[in-house]
């Protein structure tokens, strides 16, 4: 038997949730996740940074729209899911202009001194940085809470969310899409492709365009800290050419070697080699040496050739939506394109700009079949 619904949401991460947390009030929607729980790929190995200068243009509006949600997230929580952290960004000899490249455009960012930068961070190398930057307004998000949040509502009314519900074929038939799963068949006129790193491959199996998603790793290392560094009050640390950063956690360090290395969707791990070369630049930085790695992970970062989030109608199939390419920006720009994805979807004017809209569309130049490979 198949079950029809009015949206059906493939994909359990932020992305996938956030939207249906935005469509079920009005819609009957089903969320299918391939998984055992939601956000067990990347949304569940994030950072979890919300940092307002990261990324271009278009991301950095989407941050600014989503900062009042997570500051006031009425409805998904009850009280702020931000608390303080900091970035602070080094920059060593030959890293100046990467660093002049991330400050054009950027707002709130303070230049300091390397003492300055020293005494927020002891034990960084003091030689070795020319030049340092902070931003203040940089803040820890609450993850968990926030995609919990969001699949409260996503249940609410007539919403559902079926875990274990890996699709095996999706197929239009006249004016609904038909996506079956090992266990069940369902069938609504709209589809909401959530599926991250799947995503091009969902399209493929749809018989739609794809948009040159390129799935990218990215690896985290836990470090022990000594109780006496006082580690948690530290900010977010990053190079200037960001080849590594360090971020504080529970008394220790996640340090990450920045990496973006293509690979084919998969569940992500480590490549020793990667993060064992991360943790020497780290290392070169610090007055410190790395001798014990607690536990490490990976997980993927998933990019179109302008690094650009995808949202919208694709242009060359009814009722697909494409909600995929968040890359590194995808939990602290998941409000706003819930947001975007809940009025689009469901033919209200977007309270985002036109142009960012436009810079959001899957139907813009520079995307498409053939652009998948990121210079």
């Amino acid at each position: 038997m198949t079950e029809t619904a009015d949206i059906l949401v493939i994909g359990g991460g932020i992305g996938g949730i956030g939207a249906a947390a935005r469509l079920a009030p009005e819609a009957k929607v089903i969320v299918l996740e391939r998984e055992d729980a939601i956000g067990y790929h990347a949304t569940g190995r994030s950072a979890a940074v919300f940092i307002r200068n990261y990324g271009n243009a278009t991301v950095r509006a989407l941050n600014a729209a989503s900062a009042p949600v997570l500051e006031n997230p009425e409805g998904i929580a009850d009280s702020s899911l931000l608390t303080p952290r900091g970035e602070m960004m080094v920059a060593a000899e030959g890293e100046i202009e990467a660093l002049e490249h991330y400050l054009a455009g950027s707002d709130g960012l303070q230049e300091i001194t390397p003492d300055d930068a020293v005494g927020r961070i002891p034990i960084l190398r003091r030689e070795r940085i020319e030049r340092a930057v902070f931003e203040p307004n940089a803040q820890d998000i609450d993850v968990d809470r926030l995609l919990q949040g969001f699949a409260r509502l996503a249940r609410s009314g007539t919403g559902r969310i079926e875990r274990r519900a890996e699709v095996a074929e999706i197929v239009r038939a006249r004016t609904t899409w038909q996506v079956r799963t090992k266990d069940a068949a369902y069938e609504a006129p709209i589809v909401v492709n959530a599926a991250g790193a799947w995503a091009d491959g969902l399209a493929a199996m749809a018989h739609v365009a794809p948009i040159g998603l390129t799935p990218m790793r990215r690896s985290i290392a836990v470090l022990p800290m000594p109780d006496d560094l006082g580690v948690e009050r530290w900010p977010l640390v990053v190079s200037g050419s960001e080849t590594w950063y360090a971020k504080p956690e529970r008394g220790r360090l996640l340090v990450s070697p920045a990496d973006e290395d293509p690979v084919d969707p998969h569940d992500a791990w480590p490549d020793d080699m990667v993060l064992a070369e991360g943790l020497h630049r780290f290392e070169q930085a610090m007055t410190i040496s790395v001798t014990r790695v607690e536990r490490s992970w990976a997980g993927l970062r998933s990019f179109v050739a302008d690094r650009t989030p995808v949202c919208g109608f694709a242009p060359d199939a009814d009722g697909f939506f494409w909600l995929a390419g968040q890359g590194g920006y995808g939990v602290q720009t998941s409000p706003a394109l819930a947001r975007l994805a809940g009025d689009l979807v469901l033919g209200r004017t977007p309270e985002l700009t036109p142009d960012v809209v436009a810079a959001l569309s899957p139907a813009r130049d520079g995307i498409g079949p053939g652009t998948g490979t990121l210079q």
